[in-house]
């Protein structure tokens, strides 16, 4: 049988630490970094960002490139979260998990 092409599905929310009361200023630059990732699809939404990716390495490297990007900001602290859906059964997307729940 072969093997079925699937997608990771992973949610990012990088929240800068102490740096007063709105933070989007901080937040666009990590959605920059995001967004610059190449071969990737991007979803953004009012408390974080979605991904799918085509390997756990690039959900990582995504990760860590928005996560740097606000410390290379001039910040001292980031608190960044990460859930990731990896499905290896069937094919995924974002989509998907929408439907799933319409």
């Amino acid at each position: 049988m072969a093997e079925k092409s699937t997608k990771i599905v992973a949610e990012i929310i990088c929240s800068p630490i102490a740096m007063g009361i709105s933070v989007s200023k901080y937040v666009k630059i990590a959605v920059k970094a995001i967004e610059a990732y190449p071969d990737i699809r991007v979803m953004h939404h009012p408390m974080g960002t979605v991904i799918e990716t085509d390997t756990m390495d690039q959900v990582m490297e995504v990760t860590k490139l928005a996560h740097e990007a606000l410390f290379d900001a001039g910040l001292h602290r980031v608190v960044t979260q990460l859930r990731i859906d990896d499905r290896r059964d069937k094919p995924r997307s974002m989509e998907d998990k929408v439907r799933a729940i319409e």
